[in-house]
């Protein structure tokens, strides 16, 4: 493929993490072998891109475009070029077309790819730990943080544990994944997407021309139908994720037992539909378990499909244990912060729409939360998650610019909880004036919970910054001195 950008003129749409990393692959290619294309950059919000203006954009001279996640489908320089039939790749794209071959001539490395609105970070890390289990060199890219083209020109990486987001997938076209595995598809993005179809479809993209399985959970009939409609190579499989017994073909669980029915032996085995293989307990995923001692069901889902990616490709099932038992959670995913005067605060600013607030409020017992929620909501309603989480809530205080459509569904199907809203004005002070409302709400045995089923963007860098802002507050909190002492949570993390 670098021989067919060779003195072509590639225009990087965005000039952020990805932008960057893409042109630092593309000025590679010249290393090698044939010259590297001529890169054009395009971002306004980066002093060294070469146009900052899509306005600047000549496209009569340009063979082939590479948009950032960031870039909507309905930016103009996209649409214009797509019109054109100029190429118009995602950085997934890319990085696929320059895949090297691995250290000892083995080809290139094989990836094991998912996607979801929910869960994928969780699911990448527990999939990463597995394959490091297994003495492979493997890496966790894409939407997690590291851009998937500078693993995939790196010949030092076996296999790449890959997160894609619907907004990757876009403009993705070729990619042909060892295994592919979609968690979940809830109403997310839809103001980049223009509906739920166009976003699920854009999640559908990730099981085309998958070698090995499909990974899905069985009780999800938007999830099977994509598998069934997949254009995948011949002799690929459908795998379920169950959190019943499993079926022939399936993963899940029987009385606390992670079981493998997919892959435990040879398709052509005739003992196959009468065996299974024992890929661990849940007490080897205990140290995950939520504030009052169980395992959430999504983290049981998640386990399980990190597992078959890793069985799809030929990882043993001690590795899985031994990689499910290491695994340790990143930052702002159901953190306990403190405990201050018997009232636990914990942060899950990684919660960023209503399907995983969802789950976040679902830890905890009846009545017992009051809940700091809101940001940018991207188009999203919330009628479904308040009517089905009401019944967890003591309370409600409301942060960021999209507070009307949480008004709404509040006062239509809680109207009896307490609301307290906090003036989007003084972005500096969000966090503090919320914490402080939390406090005067809260009771002895309640949580706080930061689970804002809204994207940060509005007065937040990222999620990771508005948890930080969440924790610091609650720290400044208990160093004002509060009754009892704040103290943190040996196990939390």
């Amino acid at each position: 493929m670098h021989e067919d950008l060779a003195g072509r003129r590639v225009l990087v749409a965005g000039l952020g993490v990805t932008g960057r990393a893409v042109v630092s692959a593309l000025e590679a290619l010249a290393a090698r072998g044939g010259a590297a294309p001529e890169v054009l950059t395009l971002d306004a919000s980066a002093p060294d891109a070469d146009l900052a203006a899509e306005t600047d954009v000549d496209l009569s001279g340009v063979d082939l475009v590479v948009a950032s996640p960031g870039w909507r489908p309905s930016s103009p320089v996209l649409v214009e070029a797509v019109r054109r039939g100029i190429p118009v790749w995602s950085e997934v794209e890319l990085a696929w077309r320059l895949r090297v071959d691995r250290v000892g001539g083995e080809g290139p490395a094989p990836w094991l790819v998912l996607t979801g609105t929910n869960g994928k970070t969780t699911t990448v890390g527990m999939l990463e730990s597995v394959l490091r289990a297994a003495g492979l060199r493997a890496a966790a890219v894409g939407n997690v943080g590291t851009p998937v083209v500078t693993a995939a020109t790196d010949p030092d990486v076996d296999v790449l544990a890959v997160e894609l987001s619907s907004f990757q997938l876009h403009f993705t076209h070729s990619m042909a994944a060892r295994a592919a595995a979609v968690l979940n598809v809830a109403p997310d993005h839809l103001d980049w997407h223009g509906s739920f179809e166009a976003y699920a479809a854009d999640k559908a993209r990730i099981f085309r021309g998958v070698e090995v399985a499909c990974v899905y959970g069985t009780d999800d009939p938007l999830l099977e139908q994509m598998v069934r409609d997949a254009d995948v190579a011949e002799g690929a499989r459908a795998v379920g994720v169950t959190l019943g017994a499993p079926g022939p073909g399936q993963l899940g669980l029987v009385e606390g037992i992670l079981v493998d029915r997919a892959f435990h032996a040879p398709v052509d085995d005739p003992q196959r539909q009468r065996s299974a293989a024992e890929l661990g307990t849940t007490e080897d995923l205990a140290h995950l378990a939520g504030p009052d001692g169980r395992l959430a069901a999504h983290v049981l889902g998640d386990a399980l499909t990190a597992a078959a990616l890793a069985r799809a490709h030929g990882v043993s099932a001690a590795a899985v244990r031994d990689g499910l038992r290491a695994y340790r959670p990143g930052a702002h995913r159901i953190e306990h912060v403190a405990t201050v005067d018997d009232v636990r605060w914990v942060d899950d600013s990684k919660a960023t729409n209503a399907h995983a607030a969802a789950a976040s409020l679902a830890a905890f017992a009846p009545g017992s939360v009051v809940w700091v929620a809101g940001g940018l909501a991207k188009g999203a309603r919330f009628e479904d998650l308040v009517r089905d989480r009401a019944d967890r809530v003591r309370a409600v205080v409301l942060i960021g610019v999209d507070q009307a459509p949480w008004h709404e569904a509040l006062a239509r199907h809680a109207p009896a909880i307490p609301v307290v809203a906090v003036d989007p004005a003084d972005t500096g002070t969000v966090m503090t004036r919320a914490v402080t409302a939390a406090r005067t709400l809260a009771r002895a045995g309640d949580t706080v919970l930061l689970a804002p089923a809204c994207a940060s963007m509005d007065q937040f860098a990222s999620y990771a910054e508005r948890g930080d802002s969440f924790a610091g507050a609650v720290r400044a909190l208990a160093g004002a001195g509060s009754g009892a002492p704040a103290h943190d949570d040996p196990t939390a993390g």
